[in-house]
């Protein structure tokens, strides 16, 4: 069984190879079942919390853990620790443990760029980012993977923070400007793709906003009753999400307008299984307004650690 680390996996991964195997994977057959999130202390005001997320297909059986202790007091613990243990599919053989933070990094952009590839526009070549957390340059390289980018806007609370995932970025994209964005509504404006991965529990994108042909993407918002965009976005697009099941539960952008009685399920096209399958409509013409919600799939973690292991297995053979 091999251990393969935070830099072995940032080593192996990369796209649009990642985007690639994640179309691949969702357009077949596989396993999912829920998730499911423990609370290890009953104590009102303590949320330290362990989570198991399984899932497979025909290739691979693949579990991950992980532990949150949002309020460890001491500096040499992180609040968040992540594994995946993968298993042979054919004979139940222990294949590989895996770093869960930096495949949960990859694969959640991954679904970025994937979403990116079936819903915008051919010609989309302006992004706006939102967010300056570590999940925005790799959404930046997982959508500029898909799409001929001439532009990226960064936006975030702090413009030190924003420049500072340019400066991290850029030198990689020759041919793409990069600038901060001082404005969200000005940002939006001019943008063909807008993706927001702030966690913010407010929006920080209005309906009014958009233009027509946009397609816009919500990444860091898991609470039901949060949401990164309003009602009026959520009405005026046609929306997709990850699963119905996620989306349903835990997407405030879908769920508080449904609350509000603004629209309801059927509102939602379809998930992200129909749309690699084809079972949904996609985009239909270059005016309508496109959402994806994405909360977290483990079958997306069984993709990204099963090609690190697959790339990491060959650098050991070698």
């Amino acid at each position: 069984m091999k251990i393969i680390g935070p830099e072995q996996v940032h080593a192996a991964l990369s796209y649009p190879q990642l985007v690639d195997a994640l179309q691949e994977a969702y357009g077949k057959d596989f396993s999912m079942p829920p998730r499911n999130v423990y609370l290890l202390d009953e104590q009102s005001g303590n949320h330290d919390a362990f989570a198991v997320l399984p899932s497979w297909n025909d290739q691979i059986i693949g579990v991950k853990a992980f532990t949150y202790f949002p309020d460890n007091p001491a500096p040499e613990y992180k609040s968040l620790y992540s594994k995946i243990m993968l298993f042979d599919r054919a004979h139940g053989e222990p294949l590989a443990l895996v770093d869960g933070t930096s495949v949960t990094f990859w694969r959640t952009a991954g679904i970025s760029g994937l979403t990116t590839r079936l819903l915008a526009r051919e010609n989309a070549e302006t992004l706006f980012v939102l967010g300056t957390g570590n999940l925005s340059s790799y959404t930046i390289r997982a959508n500029a993977s898909v799409r001929a980018l001439k532009r990226v806007l960064v936006w975030g609370r702090h413009a030190d923070k924003a420049q500072a995932v340019i400066d991290k970025v850029s030198p990689d994209y020759p041919d793409i400007q990069f600038e901060i964005a001082e404005d969200r509504e000005a940002a939006c404006a001019v943008a063909d793709i807008v993706v927001a991965v702030t966690g913010s529990h407010d929006p920080v994108v209005e309906g009014a906003w958009i233009r027509p042909g946009t397609h816009t993407d919500f990444i860091g918002n898991h609470h039901a009753v949060k949401r990164e965009c309003d009602t009026a976005l959520v009405q005026k697009s046609k929306v997709y999400a990850d699963s119905y099941v996620n989306c349903f539960k835990e997407a405030g952008e879908v769920l508080v307008p449904i609350d509000e009685g603004l629209i309801t399920k059927e509102h939602v096209v379809g998930e992200l299984t129909e749309m690699c399958l084809g079972k949904v409509p996609l985009r239909e013409s270059d005016d309508e307004i496109t959402l994806f919600k994405s909360v977290g799939m483990a079958m997306s973690d069984l993709v990204g650690a099963g090609l690190a292991y697959k790339v990491a297995s060959e650098g050991y053979d070698n």
